[in-house]
């Protein structure tokens, strides 16, 4: 990148959103779109006493065992609780719930027979869960995976994590596991994947190509545009040059490809602030609403008074751009799934002591999915993208924080599984040296993305 830009695209040392957001729990209906329960026979079901469980992959990664205290009659347990913290929550007898514990505790709780009404099936795949955890390993990041055709969740991970399991008592241990986790470093407690909201970088130049061709300022993806190689951001002496030759006047795809920065800012000041903010938020942005059914913080694109050398800077994920590692899933399962975008689900359905079974709502099945880019678009997008030299589609990006003298490493896209399905994938890594470079440094997302891909195969 161009030494002159390098300070625009400097990562906000603010968090989005805090760990408090993980536990905003206000109590969403478990039913259908119809707002009642199917019923379908469905294993598993709570008919053992004791707190009702969480599912991934048909097994059950929480437990719990008696307390003998009458006020809180079980103790949580959890299995593989750092790999799974993200999705689960935590259950504690001296701290409350967060997560999909809070968000079910009337599901999970027991009741005053000592059983639990439900459990709480999850969209998990474990071997994709396992592969995202493990290829971050004790890097500080995030990343999450989707069925771009059914928006469930494949995998949502947050690195560093915690065991719930070391404070779920009320033992003074349990308080002083609680005190270490908190004071920790990296924010353990701090949901990355739905919570941390941060400057995306070039993968933001997804959404600006796809506004462009939508708008009809270029008509295809393979003709040349009108880029210089360095390119002066309107009334002002800043300059942004592309990081090859090739990127004078380059198509979309060899924009994407080479991360022309100076083709995707000329096109941003091209097309305007409102243009953007407009195609943005039909992506995604700018909705504080979203729950999977967990809250999720909002991913912003500025939405007034932008001059346009800044709404240039946002053709590169600069300026007040900022976007959640799940926000940038769903770009790429937009672009994947022929331009249609749905919500994201984390939880599969509530299986009743009976046997009955509730749906979190309609797109947890599979339903209503909303056109926010046209089919051809999405098919050039999906051409631009691909590349002869793997299987995954996808783009990079390459945030540099001049204060802290780090960068973020970020990458989204998708890949197709044998069965034809397709995957949509995020990957953010926090904390890397800046001297690690746009190359090298940009490759470490895009090998955790092979990893969760090559998972689910």
């Amino acid at each position: 990148m161009h030494p002159t830009i390098k300070g625009a695209l400097r990562v906000s040392a603010a968090l989005a959103a805090l760990a408090a957001l993980a536990t905003g729990c206000s109590k969403d209906s478990h039913t259908d779109s119809a707002g009642k329960s199917s019923a379908e026979p469905t294993s598993p079901s709570s008919s053992h006493p004791g707190l009702g469980d969480i599912f991934v992959g048909g097994k059950a990664v929480t437990g719990s065992t008696p307390t003998g205290n009458t006020k809180v009659p079980y103790q949580r347990t959890y299995s593989d609780g750092s790999l799974y913290a993200s999705v689960t929550g935590y259950r504690s007898m001296l701290y409350g719930n967060a997560g999909l514990e809070a968000l079910y505790d009337d599901v999970l709780a027991p009741g005053t027979s000592g059983t639990a009404s439900g459990d709480v099936v999850t969209t998990i795949d474990p071997a994709a869960q396992k592969a995202a955890f493990d290829a971050l390993g004790d890097r500080q990041g995030a990343a999450v995976a989707l069925d771009a055709e059914s928006g469930k969740l494949l995998a949502v991970v947050s690195t560093p994590s915690y065991d719930p399991a070391t404070f779920s008592g009320g033992q003074p241990k349990d308080a002083e596991a609680w005190k270490t986790t908190n004071a920790h470093g990296g924010s353990p407690m701090l949901n990355r994947a739905l919570h941390r909201a941060d400057a995306p970088g070039a993968t933001f130049s997804v959404v600006v190509a796809a506004a462009a061709l939508e708008q009809g300022l270029y008509t295809t993806v393979d003709g040349a545009t009108s880029s210089p190689l360095t390119f002066v951001l309107p009334a002002t002496q800043t300059s942004v040059t592309g990081t090859s030759p090739q990127c004078k006047n380059a198509s979309i795809k060899l924009a994407l490809r080479y991360s022309c920065d100076n083709v995707f800012t000329k096109m941003a000041a091209d097309l305007g602030s409102a243009q953007l903010s407009s195609m943005a938020a039909k992506f995604g942005f700018n909705d504080g609403t979203l729950k999977v059914p967990l809250p999720v913080s909002e991913s912003s694109y500025p939405e007034a008074g932008l001059s346009s050398a800044q709404a240039a800077l946002t053709g590169i994920g600069g300026g007040e751009v900022r976007a959640t590692p799940l926000e940038m899933a769903r770009i790429a399962a937009v672009i994947a799934n022929g331009g249609r975008l749905l919500t994201p689900q984390l939880v599969e359905r509530v299986t009743n002591a009976d046997g009955s079974t509730q749906h979190p709502n309609a797109t947890a099945s599979g339903g209503h999915a909303e056109q926010v880019i046209s089919r051809r678009t999405a098919d050039a997008l999906q051409s631009a993208l691909k590349t002869t030299e793997s299987k995954i589609s996808g783009k990079t990006g390459w945030v540099t924080d001049t204060q802290s003298d780090s960068a973020t490493s970020w990458f989204t896209g998708y890949a197709d599984r044998t069965d034809g399905r397709r995957i949509a994938v995020a990957v953010c890594i926090e904390g890397l040296p800046s001297s690690a470079g746009v190359g090298s440094g940009s490759e470490q997302a895009v090998q955790v993305a092979e990893e969760i891909l090559t998972s689910v195969a």
